[in-house]
């Protein structure tokens, strides 16, 4: 298939991206999620870029999106280019489905939850019932083959799609467009070469292989960190209430990150000057492997 490209995307050796869901303010987790994969983008002379994900329009918190903006400016992060926003580029997904469609390769769904009940891998079961696209899901078939990917520090991941999960979702009933094919699109277009993010995206990462393929897009290169923990050794994340980053201690947090990461340590200063001088010593041999960080972060 021929890649979709819907608007001019850059080409650079080296672009990675920080890419929050604003459906709650940032916490310590996604600090050490932008500082790796800044670091890791300006230590190969790269590009970094910064991707709200927010066409979950209904979950997005409120105040979350300002949060973020505020959140970069208080540690310092310099994007090297304009900060992209998926609520506005609804219409690209859209042009997506539409050339899925023509190659045959997604069907709408009229399976609820209720009808599917506790059934982790889909049975394909309006694959082949020709359902009228308009306010059904819209599902991607998948094949019964082995997607394997070598993560940076994760080592070498596979999933049989058709075996693990069956054809998913890209088009919620409620017209939601799924994570799924907005990341893969927009990772495409805005020229993405390396994708750094937690360890809890990792099995999303074959359904995006997959997707890629499909459209024709060039291979990406993953690293997926380890997850800070709380005290209750659950993930930091918004559903667990984890704390809003005190932008009043950008600089002791931003510290906190970089020794999280298993990096030398940085003098306390102005947050540029702790990146310039994180980048500088950047040593991806140096963060801790699996899945989980020790300890605990609040």
């Amino acid at each position: 298939m021929t890649a979709v490209a819907t608007q001019e995307k850059p080409s650079f050796s080296y672009s990675g991206r920080f890419a929050p869901s604003p459906t709650g303010p940032l916490h310590f987790g996604s600090l050490i999620t932008a500082v790796a994969s800044y670091c890791d983008a300006k230590a190969h002379q790269g590009k970094w870029l910064v991707r709200v994900e927010d066409t979950d329009i209904p979950r997005i918190y409120p105040g979350s999106e300002e949060h973020i903006l505020t959140s970069l400016e208080a540690f310092q992060f310099e994007p090297d280019a304009e900060i992209v926003f998926q609520k506005n580029r609804l219409d690209i997904y859209e042009s997506v489905l539409d050339q899925l469609k023509k190659e045959g390769l997604i069907y709408a769904c009229q399976c609820t939850r209720k009808m599917l009940g506790s059934n982790a891998i889909y049975a394909g079961t309006c694959r082949d019932l020709n359902l009228d696209f308009q306010g059904q899901a819209i599902r991607v078939k998948v094949q019964d083959q082995q997607i394997c990917f070598d993560d940076r520090l994760q080592g070498i991941h596979c999933s049989n799609l058709q075996h693990d999960l069956g054809d998913f979702v890209l088009k919620r009933r409620d017209g939601i467009i799924n994570y799924q094919l907005a990341v893969v699109v927009d990772d495409y277009l805005q020229g993405i070469t390396h994708v750094v993010r937690g360890a809890d995206l990792l099995d999303n990462t074959e359904r995006q292989i997959w997707l890629g393929q499909l459209l024709g897009y060039p291979k990406l290169s993953y690293m997926h960190l380890p997850l800070a923990m709380n005290d209750q050794g659950q993930k930091l994340s918004k559903q667990n209430l984890a704390q809003a980053l005190d932008l009043s201690k950008a600089p002791e947090l931003l510290q906190k990150a970089i020794q999280a990461l298993g990096q030398a340590k940085v003098d306390l200063d102005q947050p540029r000057v702790m990146l310039r001088q994180a980048v500088a010593q950047w040593n991806v041999d140096l963060i801790p492997h699996g899945q989980e960080l020790s300890g605990t972060y609040l």
